[in-house]
């Protein structure tokens, strides 16, 4: 086979797959745009387009409310795992004090625990604080990970310990030198940590429909749940405009930030 024949085989594959991947989500789309006689239609390109749907989830349900609960969660957690998986990565990696390769290997542990296993815990501790249905009870799980500590010490461990004596030579305190000199030293890392972290708080599903009751609370997975089993139960238009909706933010990050992700798995790779 010639090196032509090779290449148009390669990309008629990618395109296939590509196509095969896509035909879900431009599926939800186009049912989002039919009307409900239309829903059941076969046709990929709806007869009457209308975006009456994505009016009434608006007005006739709490979509918007879980969307800003959806995104209030994402982000904070976000910038919590992002900033204090960092600092504890980098003390790990940077000082040296009595007991610092147990708490290391404790926190490895932790990543080999199903999430499954912790719902449990969780609750009780909720229960016990009084975190039930509220927005701690949501949070307090991911405000720091195991694999963003992993992750960050063992960038920090790779900047030369000359550059961080040279700024306490220079007066800097340990916190600043932390800021000021670490940090911009492993950006990437922390761009494809924060990046990874903000996606998989957007489709968290398990626990946030175990300790939340109050629909005002629900995030977007839930809702829509719940959503698709309630009072639109067979309104299908509705529930993929919804899932239309809700997918947007992630296809925006991905498309903003798809150097940031392939550069962050090429790196977790490395490491």
């Amino acid at each position: 086979m010639n090196k032509k024949m090779k290449s148009i085989l390669i990309y008629s594959l990618l395109i296939g797959g590509s196509i095969i991947m896509l035909f879900p989500f431009i599926w939800m789309v186009s049912t989002s745009l039919k009307g409900a006689l239309d829903v059941y239609s076969l046709s990929i390109i709806p007869e009457n387009p209308t975006l009456d749907n994505y009016r009434r989830i608006f007005q006739d349900t709490l979509f918007g409310k879980w969307f800003i609960n959806s995104l209030i969660i994402a982000v904070v957690t976000t910038i919590s795992v992002a900033f204090f998986d960092t600092l504890v990565g980098y003390i790990i990696a940077k000082f040296s004090f009595i007991g610092k390769t147990v708490i290391f290997i404790a926190i490895l542990s932790t990543l080999m625990v199903p999430t499954e296993m912790l719902i449990i815990p969780w609750y009780l501790m909720s229960s016990e604080f009084g975190w039930v249905d509220n927005y701690w009870g949501l949070l307090f799980p991911g405000l720091m990970t195991g694999f963003g500590v992993f992750l960050m010490k063992q960038f920090m461990g790779g900047i030369p310990d000359d550059l961080l004596d040279a700024a306490r030579v220079d007066g800097l305190g340990e916190f600043r030198i932390f800021l000021k000199v670490a940090i911009p030293q492993v950006w990437p890392a922390i761009s494809a940590l924060c990046i990874f972290t903000f996606l998989s708080n957007w489709n968290a599903f398990l626990w946030p429909l175990i300790v939340l009751e109050s629909p005002n609370l629900f995030t977007l997975p839930v809702g829509l749940s719940f959503f698709a089993s309630g009072e639109f139960e067979s309104r299908w238009e509705l529930i993929m405009a919804g899932a239309t909706i809700t997918a947007l933010p992630l296809i925006l990050v991905f498309f903003l930030l798809q150097k940031h992700i392939i550069k962050g798995i090429q790196l977790t790779g490395l490491k």
